[in-house]
């Protein structure tokens, strides 16, 4: 109420504005003006930072837009599943998998079964040459969804690439007698 209440109405609407024209970096500052003296804006602040965050992955930005996706989460933590799934998919970009790993087991946290998600950590274990966890994420998936042809054919590549890293088992060596049995008494 009062005059607060009209001055942060008035920042939030030319905020509004600005990102109606697409002008995010304007859309903040006044959202967070608006945020700043009452905080029942901070929806309208975080979906402006998701969509200049977007914008910016679209530009090749990622830093950019991975720290806007940061301040969107602060500022609506319910948020949550949309942006860890548009911050990840940045990271994916970047190769930064492991962090792209920890946003993807966020989402599955907060939705066990959406296969989507567990398919990224198959993936990406995969990408990252950690087959036993890859094997691990996608027997999840063949669990939920026994056709899906996407985790069929990574299992047969993992078990191949398993069975090409696992050294056929070495015959025996001959025991080589001790010291000990040498000594004639």
């Amino acid at each position: 109420g009062g005059i607060g209440g009209a001055v942060a109405r008035a920042f939030a609407l030319e905020g509004a504005e600005a990102a109606k024209n697409q002008d995010w970096n304007k859309a903040v500052d006044l959202l967070k003006k608006a945020t700043a003296m009452d905080h029942k804006y901070s929806d309208e602040l975080s979906a402006v930072y998701q969509r200049r965050g977007y914008a910016a992955a679209n530009e090749q930005r990622y830093g950019d837009a991975i720290n806007d996706y940061e301040e969107a989460l602060k500022l609506t933590p319910q948020e949550a599943p949309r942006i860890h799934e548009q911050r990840a998919a940045v990271e994916m970009k970047i190769q930064d998998y492991d962090k792209a790993l920890a946003d993807y087991s966020e989402l599955i946290k907060l939705k066990p079964n959406e296969i989507k998600y567990v398919n990224y950590l198959a993936y990406i274990y995969e990408l990252k040459n950690d087959l036993q966890n890859s094997l691990a994420e996608n027997e999840k998936i063949l669990k939920l969804d026994p056709n899906n042809q996407d985790a069929k054919t990574r299992k047969q590549r993992l078990e191949q690439k398993i069975a090409e890293r696992t050294p056929l088992t070495p015959p025996p060596r001959s025991p080589t007698p001790s010291p000990a049995a040498k000594k004639k008494p």
